[in-house]
């Protein structure tokens, strides 16, 4: 594939290892972001190193402070921004492109208040004639090893396979690999939902329990994400992929989980303000279990991890009396899907 000129707006964790592929492979990328300092210190010293502290990044990746700037001529663009401030951003680019361009995002999350899944917010404040369908790039991924150039293999969803093809493309390399996948819905539930579950994991860890318990709430935690994404209009057979049971695995037992990690220490009694103070970067499924609880009420949908822990985030549970409740709750089938 020819050189592509690509706009990744946000340099967090995953914005910046994205660049780094992106780069890897012959592109120009242009990362973009609001903190001054930061940007200075990419394109001065070639680290992040909010992130990443011993990581140097090539000098080929730039930073832009400007966003009119970093959109001026670009192929594509990545979102890689926090799911609240996504329409914000979105707003910004349509007032500003003047170009078609590949829409692609790496976030994942629900908006609070709508529920809405971010390609669904891209679509409503980005004018058709400006963008492609969106791409969804998501998938067991955390940032701390694909920075490291370790091997990685996640989804690019779209409406459109042709566009996913391109982004299978303009990202794949003899570490990353990407798969494509025409279930948008799927892809986005699944990436979203799996935090939730994640919090679950870390706070049990924090309890004290061991593999049985990590092993049931990623399974039934599975169960209930694909119930509610069925519901929704997915394909259940992508919760058994990369994005779904792929991404849950990953991001339910390991330590470089930031939603891990939160979960981790309300289980050893810490507070919640406390957490995300200490934490200094967005905890997406702190905010996704309010907006996954709200969904599942308003579509009927029986989802007792997500409502065990919701309880706990915002209702002030204690975390051992919502386990008793799922313990104690009404005996199902495990292959229930209503």
């Amino acid at each position: 594939m020819e050189k592509q000129t690509i706009a990744v707006l946000g340099p967090g964790s995953w914005g910046t290892a994205l660049s780094q592929v992106l780069n890897d492979n012959g592109h120009q990328v242009r990362i973009w972001g609001n903190i001054e300092d930061q940007i200075d210190e990419i394109n001065e010293k070639h680290t992040n190193t909010r992130y990443f502290k011993d990581i140097v990044l090539d000098e080929g990746i730039k930073g832009y402070k400007d966003l009119a700037e970093a959109l001026d001529g670009v192929d594509a663009v990545l979102f890689v921004v926090p799911t609240k401030v996504t329409r914000l951003v979105a707003k910004q680019v349509a007032a500003i492109l003047e170009h078609k361009v590949v829409v692609m995002h790496a976030s994942k999350g629900l908006e609070p208040d709508t529920h809405e899944r971010l390609s669904t917010i891209l679509e409503e404040e980005i004018p058709a004639e400006l963008r492609s369908e969106i791409v969804v790039v998501s998938g067991p991924s955390h940032a701390e090893e694909t920075i490291v150039r370790d091997l990685t293999l996640i989804s690019a969803a779209s409406k459109d396979m042709e566009v996913a093809t391109y982004v299978q493309e303009i990202f794949s390399n003899r570490y990353f690999r990407l798969y494509t996948n025409n279930d948008v819905i799927g892809v986005e539930t699944a990436g979203a939902l799996k935090n939730i579950i994640a919090v679950g994991a870390g706070a049990l860890h924090g309890l004290g329990f061991g593999d049985n318990a990590k092993a049931a709430i990623i399974a039934r935690g599975l169960t209930e994400i694909t119930r509610l994404g069925v519901k929704m209009g997915a394909n259940p057979l992508t919760y058994s992929g990369l994005s779904g049971v792929g991404d849950l695995i990953v991001t339910g037992t390991s330590s470089h989980s930031r939603n891990w990690r939160a979960g981790d220490a309300l289980g050893r009694g810490e507070k919640l303000e406390d957490i995300e103070k200490n934490m200094g970067m967005v905890i997406e499924g702190i905010s996704t279990t309010r907006a996954a609880y709200e969904l599942a009420q308003e579509l009927g949908v029986y989802m007792p991890i997500t409502q065990a822990i919701y309880s706990v985030i915002y209702q002030g549970a204690r975390i051992e009396d919502a386990i008793k409740t799922i313990m104690a709750g009404e005996f199902r089938q495990e292959n229930e899907w209503s």
